[in-house]
């Protein structure tokens, strides 16, 4: 999707599974690679995407996003499922560049709000949220993706 400062954002391949697993597992929540690499080729062909942040070496951080259609909205609502940030890029604007990526995605396929589901454990993941325009609602945070007029 694009680069800024080095860091690159694109598209999770089944091929990256064994560096997602290297994060996933940094974090506390181990998925074996070959299961990774089952699942980012389903989510490939599915309503979504996963974006990866890259500096070198692993995987410096993930997004998972998926959109579907509600009753009370004329465009498909999307939503954040993961939101993750190796410890070594946080406070550096990795997860501002995943959020800025997943947010085009979201727009690109017709959606005009996001929604970030956020785990009660995550610490700074409220301030985070604010910082960059979300509101607390129902469980989870949202936004719109198109400025007001």
């Amino acid at each position: 999707m694009g680069s800024r400062y080095g860091l690159e954002i694109r598209t999770a391949m089944p091929a990256d599974a064994a560096g997602l697993a290297e994060l996933l597992q940094a974090a506390g929540r181990p998925v074996p690679s070959h299961r990774l690499a089952e699942q980012l080729e389903t989510l490939r062909h599915g309503p979504g995407t996963a974006l990866l942040a890259l500096e070198w070496g692993p995987p410096s951080g993930i997004v998972v996003l998926h959109w579907y259609p509600v009753l009370d909205q004329t465009a498909p609502v999307a939503q954040i499922t993961l939101l993750l940030v190796a410890p070594d890029g946080r406070r550096r604007g990795v997860g501002r560049q995943l959020l800025k990526a997943a947010s085009q995605a979201a727009r690109m396929a017709g959606c005009t709000t996001l929604q970030l589901l956020a785990p009660d454990e995550e610490t700074g993941l409220p301030d985070f949220c604010a910082a960059t325009g979300f509101a607390q609602s129902a469980g989870c945070f949202v936004r719109p993706l198109r400025k007001k007029t």
